[in-house]
């Protein structure tokens, strides 16, 4: 029970920091990410130290300056007001990947953001990792069920013509890259969004 418990810790470390360094860059730039949740929360408050967090000390006079003029222009023009909050939006979101070595490449819809990014998130709200731990392990086990069969039931016929060689051949890459990842992971880490 302990190893399968460790093994289960384990596979969700490598998953969230290969999810996070391969496929979240629809997060932080998205409208239902944190970044842009606490923008607004911070125009609501008029509370800047909300957004701080997502820049550096040298990033920090920037969006400071901008929001004072976001928020002294929220209850002005509403055309005016909605394009210098969306500039406050894309400058904080463009300094806070520029943070992680990361491009800027706009922000994006809300709704973008894959189900299981919202999922860690949910997890963070509610204190509870198990139910999520639970999914993911699930979905790990089955990805890797799935190539394991896919590449073994390959292995058996791969001498049997030059085509069924190449078929074997891309699903052992596509098996044995996705087992390599996750072990680098694990065995190196990796959690900045650089990779993005």
């Amino acid at each position: 029970m302990l190893l399968k418990s460790k093994l289960a810790l384990m596979l969700f470390l490598a998953s969230f920091i290969f999810i996070f360094t391969n496929s979240a860059f629809a997060h932080c730039d998205s409208y239902d990410g944190p970044v842009i949740k606490d923008a607004e929360k911070a125009l609501e408050t008029n509370n800047v130290n909300l957004v701080l967090k997502w820049v550096t000390k040298e990033q920090e006079k920037e969006i400071t300056t901008l929001f004072q003029k976001t928020y002294e222009l929220r209850n002005g023009d509403k055309v005016v007001s909605e394009i210098v909050e969306k500039h406050f939006f894309e400058t904080l979101v463009r300094l806070h990947r520029e943070t992680e070595g990361a491009p800027y490449t706009g922000l994006k819809p809300a709704g973008t953001t894959k189900q299981i990014i919202q999922m860690t998130d949910k997890a963070l709200k509610e204190n509870n990792v198990d139910d999520f731990l639970l999914k993911l392990n699930n979905h790990i086990d089955k990805v890797v069920r799935e190539k394991y069969q896919k590449v073994s039931k390959l292995y058996k016929v791969k001498d049997d013509s030059v085509e069924k060689g190449r078929e074997f051949v891309a699903a052992y890459v596509d098996y044995t890259h996705t087992v390599e990842a996750i072990h680098d992971i694990i065995e190196h880490g990796g959690g900045s969004h650089a990779g993005h």
